[in-house]
């Protein structure tokens, strides 16, 4: 080969080399090393939404009205379903629950794994009330840590039953997770529900306290009394009281404010009343206070004096119960009002035919207690109203002065008796002696302390 020709090759292989450096460099330019290329804008993937239920899977004794929620952080919740034993879909609807009422989850499960929590106890707020499945919602990117929603059923859900319960989440990728769990309803060795007074759409007076009696004895008291909420357009201090294992009542310190509105929400299905008997349905029930009529039965200076309002609007003779059947002292209320009545001392234990027994007709007679005590028309006892105390216990009065307190009383209205031989009004006198019994007392009663 020609010293030329070498020379040209040496040249061709020099240029080789170098298109090959170049090819290198290239390689290794801004793009490659992350300088604005494509290669940067991919990010890591989102965690997952991690999902928890409030009622652990298993569950069994579970309350009906136990609020059923669960709870994602890292993600929404995005659906709430919730199916009976046979698998058909329980209508409900799906709220979020503020972040300062919401229950922490014992337990999570990531993407389909579930791990539910334990089961939560009924709040007191707790209701029955329900609805379906929810519309998903949209997933929020930056969903706040422990997000929790609750479903609530269109109808309660019943007892003795088993449901399956499955809430679905979205993370900020979209990417699902879900958690899922079995539990079962309590089945009850009874159901109850209780009777309320007063009735729904009266109106009494100042002095008649909310009771409720139930036809089987209470034994969970303090659950019962935090399902028991009384509402009132004018607020009051009143607190409830129970008078047997039966039997609990509600009364303000002092007698209600006039003129207001009273609810008694006793949401008691899906409460534990105690061995084995459970709440059958919740009542709502409405009443208004009506004026204030309040009359002192003073005994000592035989007279009646009635207040409304405050104001006096009548002074009476009268005639209170004889040293031998004194009146009792004490608030009492008027219950029932009779035109016409047959009064039978028998029915106290006197029999007709015994010494001081009675049987006789009355009119206008107010009923003030159970045990037998009226404000009446007693004209046989006329020259003796106004001096002396000749009666069998009742307040006896003329026939147009007992027909005008007739005419003015109203269910719930008080009469306040004083100065009487007799002892105080008392258990033994019938269901309503509420006011006879010191406030602090009262609230002594209550199962909540």
């Amino acid at each position: 080969m020609s010293y030329v020709a070498l020379l040209m090759n040496r040249r061709s292989a020099l240029a080789v080399g170098a298109a090959g450096v170049l090819v290198v460099l290239a390689g290794c330019g801004p793009d490659a090393l992350g300088g604005g290329g494509s290669a940067a804008g991919t990010t890591a993937a989102a965690d997952p939404a991690v999902v928890s239920l409030s009622v652990a899977d298993g569950a069994t004794d579970v309350s009906p009205a136990t609020p059923l929620q669960a709870t994602v952080t890292g993600g929404s919740i995005t659906d709430v379903t919730v199916t009976d034993a046979s698998g058909a879909p329980v209508e409900g609807t799906l709220s979020e629950v503020p972040p300062a009422t919401a229950p922490a989850a014992s337990s999570s499960a990531s993407e389909s794994e579930s791990a539910p929590a334990s089961s939560s106890s009924p709040s007191a707020d707790s209701s029955s009330a329900g609805s379906s499945s929810s519309s998903p919602a949209t997933p929020s990117s930056g969903a706040t840590a422990g997000t929790t929603s609750l479903w609530t059923p269109s109808a309660p859900l019943a007892y003795g039953t088993a449901y399956t319960v499955t809430a679905t989440a979205q993370n900020a990728d979209g990417a699902s997770s879900d958690a899922s769990g079995t539990f079962t309803t309590v089945s009850p060795a009874s159901v109850t529900t209780p009777s309320i007074g007063p009735l729904d759409g009266t109106t009494v007076g100042v002095g008649m306290p909310i009771r409720v009696f139930f036809d089987q004895p209470v034994t969970n008291k303090a659950e019962v009394e935090r399902h028991l909420q009384v509402t009132s357009s004018t607020p009051t201090d009143g607190r409830w009281s129970w008078m047997s294992d039966t039997e609990v009542h509600f009364r303000p310190s002092t007698y209600w404010p006039a003129n207001t509105q009273v609810t008694l929400d006793a949401d008691l299905y899906g409460v534990d009343l105690g061995d084995g008997v459970w709440g059958e349905k919740d009542r709502t029930v409405s009443f208004t206070i009506g004026d204030k009529h309040v009359s002192v039965a003073d005994a000592a200076t035989h007279t009646l004096t009635v207040y409304s309002a405050d104001q006096v609007v009548q002074t009476y003779p009268m005639s209170a119960g004889s040293n031998a059947n004194p009146t009792r002292n004490g608030a009492h209320v008027v219950l029932e009002k009779f035109a016409d009545i047959t009064m039978d001392s028998s029915t106290f234990g006197l029999a007709v035919d015994a010494p001081g027994g009675y049987r006789t007709d009355v009119k206008y007679a107010t009923r003030i207690s159970n045990n037998g005590e009226f404000v009446h028309a007693a004209p046989w006892s006329v020259g003796q109203q106004g001096s002396s105390n000749v009666s069998h216990g009742c307040i006896n009065l003329s026939t147009d002065r007992a027909q005008w307190f007739y005419d003015f009383s109203q269910p719930g209205d008080v009469v306040e008796v004083v100065n009487s031989v007799g002892p105080t009004l008392s258990r033994v006198d019938g269901d309503i002696y509420d006011w006879a019994i010191p406030w602090d007392q009262w609230v002594a009663g209550s199962a909540l302390g």
